[in-house]
């Protein structure tokens, strides 16, 4: 191999190691306006496509450490490589290929894994990277949440009993009542006992002798 090529399969190479996802899709039949499109879009999810020759890359991932491409690697072929998450990669490249019906996928590998078509269509259907982590962190604490609403709940009824009873305005506990019934009893004791004195006066009232009247 000459020296040029040499060098173009030695950079496709490390660009295959360091990045985290690589698709292989057929630009057959692209123009360059939809080609720029698919570029443009790629880009804004964090991923690159670079046109080769299928010897180079086949070459490039045997270097690598890529797996076979099965045969698939064959007429007009474009790589796109990256870094960052594939799912919103893999989303651009449905969006594009639903709306032009042009840069097919043949192959895809994440971390070095093949990947079928089947499941890039499912990774492009999954929400972004953040989402899916607030989404796993809500149902992390989830259990957490609930225990410690178990936990609060017979302190919290407690208190909404209670507070329930005195809006009510119920009537006081059995400690109050006889205390209550015990005054109520010494209060009528009293009554009868002035009320007996009372008699007993007016009855020795009544049994004093006449006045004796004075005679002229």
């Amino acid at each position: 191999m000459r020296p040029e090529k040499a060098n173009i399969v030695s950079d496709l190479s490390e660009e295959l190691k360091e990045s985290s996802f690589v698709l292989v899709a057929d630009y057959q039949h692209m123009k360059v306006d939809d080609f720029s499109e698919l570029r443009k879009r790629l880009a804004g999810a964090g991923a690159e496509i670079h046109v080769v020759k299928n010897s180079f890359l086949k070459r490039a991932m045997a270097d690598s450490g890529f797996p076979a491409g099965d045969g698939k690697l064959t007429g007009q072929t474009a790589v796109v490589t990256g870094k960052k998450d594939v799912a919103p990669v893999a989303k651009a490249f449905k969006t594009f290929v639903t709306e032009f019906k042009k840069a097919m996928l043949k192959l895809g590998f994440i971390d070095r894994a093949v990947v079928s078509t089947a499941e890039l269509e499912a990774l492009a259907d999954l929400p972004p990277e953040n989402v899916l982590r607030a989404q796993l962190l809500g149902l992390l604490l989830s259990p957490a949440t609930k225990l410690v609403r178990i936990l609060n709940e017979p302190g919290s009824s407690l208190a909404r009993l209670l507070n329930a009873k005195a809006s009510k305005g119920e009537p006081a506990p059995k400690e109050e009542i006889s205390t209550q019934g015990g005054a109520t009893a010494a209060a009528d004791e009293t009554s009868g006992t002035e009320s007996k004195e009372v008699t007993s006066a007016a009855d020795t009232k009544k049994e004093e002798p006449p006045a004796t009247e004075v005679t002229a």
